[in-house]
């Protein structure tokens, strides 16, 4: 199909520029045309890999509006994000395990077993709500403000920015590759954990996933550029609103917590592409390259 009626309203809800579209037709129409042939009777679970500031939840949107309006598919979207512990149970794991884990992001800070639940119900066409994370507050809404969804699905879009992400050999992991990891995991015990939590809980989560896309940033650089630009943002905005910015971080900030990212994000880059099932590569300028 080349008319979209409900694009134009997608473009404005999401604040996308009307370029946006072209990507729509020549790449992501594609892609949803692509997961619509290989849907069976059963659910099918699409892992959407990206990191912060790829897109992966502007494209889990569009893909699930194209895979409705032009494939008559229901298709929910869950994300990772949202499996987050809450920030008790992450200061609990703190105190317990290492005082990097308060901090939400890395393996190891989600509810995995909630996870698994959920995509258990919604593949099984069991009624259940998606969770909802309020980063605002650093902790999980309340379960009644989580969305229900009633009704058996086709696909399910799994996003976050570690979807599916192996676990590093023995080799890799004991040299540290930034201020964060030199200065406060001079042991190693959080790179460890998290290593472990990818070769062991997660797996239930990464497992269940039929297709991996991957949103391919050109390098870590570059995720922490448009990471900034994500805070700019944020930060006139609230400042047009009137609303005070003290959760913005400013540059010294942003780079200590883009620092609990790095190990993993330089993992992924360099190993996923190679059996990913659909790798979309990402210019600097945010354009998709071509193939």
């Amino acid at each position: 199909m080349t008319n979209r009626p409900w694009l134009d309203d997608f473009l404005r809800q999401e604040r996308l520029p009307h370029g946006y579209a072209d990507l729509v037709k020549n790449h992501f129409a594609p892609l949803a045309r692509l997961i619509k042939g290989q849907h069976t009777d059963t659910s099918r679970i699409i892992g959407i890999n990206g990191a912060q500031g790829t897109g992966k939840s502007t494209l889990a949107n569009v893909l699930k509006q194209l895979l409705q309006e032009e494939y008559g598919l229901r298709t929910a979207i869950l994300s990772i994000d949202d499996l987050y512990l809450t920030r008790k149970e992450r200061l609990r794991l703190a105190a317990d395990v290492h005082p990097l884990l308060a901090t939400r992001g890395v393996p190891g800070t989600h509810d995995v077993d909630l996870g698994v639940e959920v995509i258990e119900q919604l593949t099984a066409g069991t009624a259940t709500r998606l969770p909802r994370f309020n980063k605002a507050i650093d902790n999980r809404e309340p379960t009644n403000a989580w969305l229900e969804v009633d009704h058996p699905i086709d696909i399910l879009l799994f996003e976050g920015w570690c979807m599916d992400a192996l676990p590093e050999s023995d080799h890799r992991l004991s040299r540290p590759i930034n201020e964060l990891e030199h200065q406060e995991d001079t042991d190693g015990i959080w790179r460890e954990y998290v290593n472990q939590q990818l070769a062991g809980p997660y797996r239930l989560l990464f497992d269940r996933i039929d297709t991996l896309i991957m949103l391919e940033a050109p390098d870590f650089e570059c995720v922490c550029d448009w990471r900034a630009k994500q805070e700019d943002k944020l930060r006139s905005r609230m400042q047009a609103e009137g609303k005070p910015a003290d959760e913005v971080m400013d540059p010294a900030r942003l780079a200590h917590f883009m620092m609990h990212y790095e190990r993993l994000t330089r993992w992924m880059l360099e190993e996923m592409p190679k059996r990913a099932d659909t790798v979309l590569s990402l210019e600097k300028d945010h354009t998709l390259r071509s193939h």
